[in-house]
């Protein structure tokens, strides 16, 4: 379903994504560290939601959605534009803001958005495409709607539309919670969120071009990562090297329509392809397990049985001793000799359907000389697994609706 038709946005264009915590003054452990904790809550969100999308308890269920992130985009709303900053999140797909008359509001840095004072607001009926995609709705003046995340946050108001402002480019008649009672946890670093999920609500599926790619920069670097829509998305430079780019399918699961889905085949570790059971990465029938990949999620959590073979893996061909002190709250660390200048670590590719993609050591081993310890970016679940955003880093990450594909191509996102 293909809401609205933007030729506004048929050029694309492109957003500056700031990580929440660029303005703390933390080292990479500590930024991996502080993102951990926040990543474990959704990682735990996310399982929960899979489950119960799995589960044939109860027949009536509201679906609930990701709802947090670790990266925010400015972005401006209304005319005159109105900045505010957003949390992105591609696990959701509703775009909402909070708005007066406010019941329940959490601080915000901006002022509230007032729709009375913008001459391009449109409340939309309960007969719009858009009203009739949400998972929980009600009419009485026009369309009311109640959009549940898996912390029990959620947000709660009229379904509008209304001009987005990005960079320079204005888009007009995005569709948009207008929300007046915002509750739980996870919001207040921005004023509203930017859902990027794969339904008819989110921001992608309403531009005329569904595709969007993002390049992030290391966790500990100053310099803001990108977010591309529309067109742009595919616009990345690549120097001509076709061979680096991978392109795996995405891969759909009716129960949780907003996420993507991938196929993992295997994980290959310094050149041995380890004894993964097969379908341990599968996405079952009814709806449990797969992976997803996901911006919001800070390291890649595995299903336990294969994290238990990367973990064994990795400890015999890393020639360092294991550091059980459990300081980190990673599980898997080593210590680093007083001298370690260049330390050689296993190399890892991560084997999707069409696309064995190797990742740079950076994004799955952590060093900190301070601390002497170099940690495995990665940790276990059940159930359901999730290529987080450390194993994404310095490559444009190219979600494609149309086509439905996810390509990975190398690029240094600080030169973006």
């Amino acid at each position: 379903m293909r809401a609205l038709n933007h030729s506004a946005a048929e050029t694309g264009f492109r957003i500056t994504l700031k990580h929440i915590d660029s303005e703390k003054n933390f080292t990479k452990f500590e930024h991996l560290q502080h993102a951990m904790k926040r990543g474990q809550h959704r990682m735990q969100r996310l399982s929960r939601m899979s489950s119960l999308a799995a589960s044939e308890e109860s027949d009536v269920q509201s679906p609930v959605h990701a709802g947090s992130g670790e990266f925010l985009m400015e972005l401006s709303i209304g005319t005159p534009p109105e900045s505010y900053p957003a949390i992105m999140d591609t696990g959701s797909d509703l775009i909402w803001t909070q708005c007066k008359p406010c019941e329940q509001c959490f601080d915000q840095s901006t002022p509230i958005f007032d729709p009375k004072k913008s001459s391009s607001f449109s409340q939309l009926s309960c007969k719009s495409a858009l009203c009739e995609a949400l998972p929980t709705s009600s009419c009485s003046d026009g369309c009311e709607y109640l959009y549940a995340y898996g912390d029990y946050s959620s947000t709660q108001g009229v379904l509008g539309t209304e001009t987005f402002t990005f960079g320079k480019v204005a888009v007009p008649n995005i569709g948009f919670g207008c929300g007046e009672d915002n509750e739980g946890s996870g919001f207040t670093q921005g004023a509203g969120l930017v859902g990027l999920g794969r339904g008819p609500l989110s921001l992608v599926s309403q531009l005329s071009e569904p595709k969007f790619s993002y390049c992030l920069t290391s966790v500990d670097d100053s310099k803001s990562s990108t977010l591309l829509m529309g067109s742009l998305a595919s616009s990345v430079n690549t120097s001509g090297s076709s061979n680096a780019i991978k392109t795996t399918p995405l891969i759909k699961n009716p129960s949780q329509p907003s996420f993507y889905y991938l196929s993992l085949e295997g994980i290959t570790i310094g050149g041995t392809k380890l004894p993964i059971k097969k379908g341990t990465f599968a996405l079952n029938n009814d709806g449990s397990g797969g992976m997803i990949i996901d911006s919001g999620t800070t390291i890649t959590y595995l299903e336990q049985s294969a994290f238990d073979l990367v973990k064994k893996a990795f400890v015999s061909k890393t020639k360092l001793s294991v550091d059980d002190s459990g300081s980190t709250g990673l599980d898997l660390c080593f210590t680093l000799p007083s001298n370690a200048n260049d330390i050689e670590v296993p190399n890892l590719v991560f084997n999707f359907d069409g696309a064995d993609l190797e990742l740079p050591a950076e994004n799955y081993m952590i060093a900190d000389s301070s601390m002497g310890l170099m940690c495995l970016a990665m940790g276990s679940s059940s159930g359901m697994s999730i290529f987080g955003n450390t194993q994404q880093q310095n490559m444009v990450v190219l979600h494609d609706l149309d086509k439905e594909t996810l390509s990975f191509i190398p690029t240094q996102c600080d030169q973006l």
